[in-house]
């Protein structure tokens, strides 16, 4: 739950930057007016928790029939993503739509933008971990690099959640360790290289800013990030506002990573009021 609620209230923060990342707003952290809406990372992050709480582990039938059913078109989905979960609602099978989707399905960073809570939930056991952020990307991105997006957030998680003694460096490259081979897999293996230092943009330069909204272009960043900042969640949302160009997708994933560690109190009370609550369906409260 607490990673959840570092995804969700870091995912409804970036979608309120709505200012270029060299904004004075932004560079002197100027909070944005409330409230926040959250966007489909949330929404889908609910579905991924709900289908854990019921079943225990992924169970992809239910986790594509949750998505269909609580897909809110004005909630920011892609027009890729609304077009799968839409033919979900009509009655096809994510079997046949996901891995058709541009050809070798998709490898975007929608796996990965959902699934922090995924890798605190199942924690040190790893290869459970692997596997069952596996199954949840492969609803909606089939493409390898969809799906390493997606272990490689949840194994940072884990690793956050139940390693809390890893130094960046060393939780970079066990992230890298449990990747499947691929440009995702790289990428990370540059980023566990390049110190924490450093200038910030630089680093995004190098690993991508979720400007293609791709995993490869995506995760890497957003896993550098916490990992340099893991006991500081403001301070790692706004190192993400100033060079991020996918925001809330990046806020969302580093929150959650820092959140499964540091818990829920790291998040500023400010900005956990200004945050949408969750949603009534999800059946946790407040």
């Amino acid at each position: 739950m607490a990673s959840l609620l570092g995804l969700v209230v870091g995912d409804a923060f970036g979608s309120r930057i709505l200012l270029p990342g060299d904004h004075p707003a932004v560079v002197g952290r100027e909070l944005p007016a409330s409230p926040w809406p959250w966007s489909d990372d949330t929404e889908m992050a609910c579905s991924v928790y709900l289908i854990l709480s019921r079943h225990g582990e992924i169970d992809q039938d239910a986790l594509a029939a949750s998505f269909a059913e609580h897909f809110d078109v004005d909630r920011g989905y892609g027009s890729g993503a609304e077009r799968m979960l839409l033919r979900y609602r009509n009655g096809e099978s994510w079997r046949d739509v996901s891995p058709s989707v541009f050809g070798m399905g998709s490898w975007g960073n929608g796996g990965a933008m959902r699934v922090a809570p995924l890798g605190a939930w199942f924690g040190a056991d790893l290869d459970t971990v692997v596997t069952q952020a596996s199954k949840s990307a492969m609803v909606t991105h089939a493409h390898p690099e969809g799906v390493a997006g997606a272990v490689a957030v949840a194994v940072a998680a884990a690793l956050a959640a139940t390693q809390p003694s890893l130094d960046p460096v060393e939780l970079l490259n066990a992230v890298a360790a449990r990747v499947p081979a691929g440009e995702v897999q790289r990428r990370i293996q540059v980023a566990a290289s390049l110190p924490g230092s450093g200038p910030v943009r630089e680093v995004a330069a190098t690993l991508g800013n979720g400007r293609e909204v791709s995993a490869v272009d995506t995760v890497p960043l957003a896993v550098w990030i916490a990992a340099h900042h893991l006991d500081a969640y403001e301070d790692a949302l706004w190192t993400v506002a100033q060079v991020a160009e996918d925001v809330d997708t990046v806020c969302a994933i580093t929150g959650g990573i820092i959140a499964a560690r540091a818990g829920s109190a790291v998040i500023p009370a400010e900005w956990r009021a200004a945050c949408e609550p969750l949603p009534p369906w999800l059946g946790v409260g407040e």
